[in-house]
């Protein structure tokens, strides 16, 4: 079995976000990029499915749509124990085109499971797993809180409104994971970032497709409002202010 986790080169959640070009272009000067969360998770989980597998499972890649600049991050999960890398040399300016070029670079390799994150926490556009298993032609399960091989059978959690199901799929087959598949991300070991320098990462020239959605302009949310104390004592006011300002009661 093989396993391939697509990982977006995402701003660090701390980044302080700006804007260039009269708000038309998001401004990546001094932004550290980190791998998208959900999809680190997603590494995660691939990677002890891997290690549990008595080598059943025969490696776990990972794919990033993105310039060059996004390299350093997918050295990143090679050092923390992804086997290989593609990287599509295609700026991911929308969900679209991502989907498609991802589904291209894979056609024909045997990835019988590939692993996509929730969303973005960038664009959180939560569109590109069900485009990819779409481009492929293979099913897709949304949702996913676990993933587990029992007896050669995959075995997959997902939630739904009012508590949780199990079920199983064929292969091939996209799962689209959310918080929950993997306690905490891997952190690279010293040895891990060694042998990431070593790893094949290769480089994939995009394929041809229009577009279908564009960024026409940015603006930041409005500041939040001043905090207003309450005395703990004066439980009128406190009532009145969540119902007349806040609206939550």
């Amino acid at each position: 079995m093989k396993i391939l986790i697509c990982i977006s080169n995402v701003p660090d959640t701390t980044t302080k976000i700006r804007f260039a070009e009269n708000n038309t272009r998001f401004d990546s000067q001094g932004v550290q990029w980190i791998i998208n969360p959900w999809d680190e998770l997603a590494l995660t989980r691939a990677l002890e499915l891997k290690e549990a597998s008595g080598g059943a499972i025969e490696k776990v890649s990972v794919i990033s749509v993105g310039p060059q600049s996004a390299e350093p991050t997918i050295r990143k999960a090679l050092a923390i124990g992804a086997d290989d890398a593609i990287r599509v040399n295609y700026e991911p300016t929308d969900a679209y085109g991502v989907a498609f070029q991802i589904a291209e670079a894979v056609k024909g390799q045997g990835y019988d499971m590939i692993i996509a994150g929730i969303e973005s926490s960038d664009y959180n556009g939560a569109a590109i797993g069900g485009m990819l298993a779409e481009f492929l032609g293979v099913p897709s399960v949304s949702s996913v809180s676990a993933i587990n091989v029992e007896d050669g059978n995959i075995v997959l959690k997902r939630e739904i409104d009012g508590g949780s199901e199990i079920i199983g799929t064929q292969l091939p087959f996209v799962a689209v994971i959310q918080k929950g598949v993997a306690l905490e991300p891997r952190i690279p070991s010293m040895r891990g970032i060694m042998m990431a320098r070593k790893k094949p990462l290769n480089v994939v020239e995009p394929v041809a497709v229009d577009t279908m959605t564009e960024f026409v302009s940015y603006k930041l949310p409005p500041a939040k409002a001043a905090c207003k104390m309450v005395d703990p004592e004066n439980v009128k006011e406190l009532i009145n202010l969540l119902h007349t300002e806040a609206k939550v009661i």
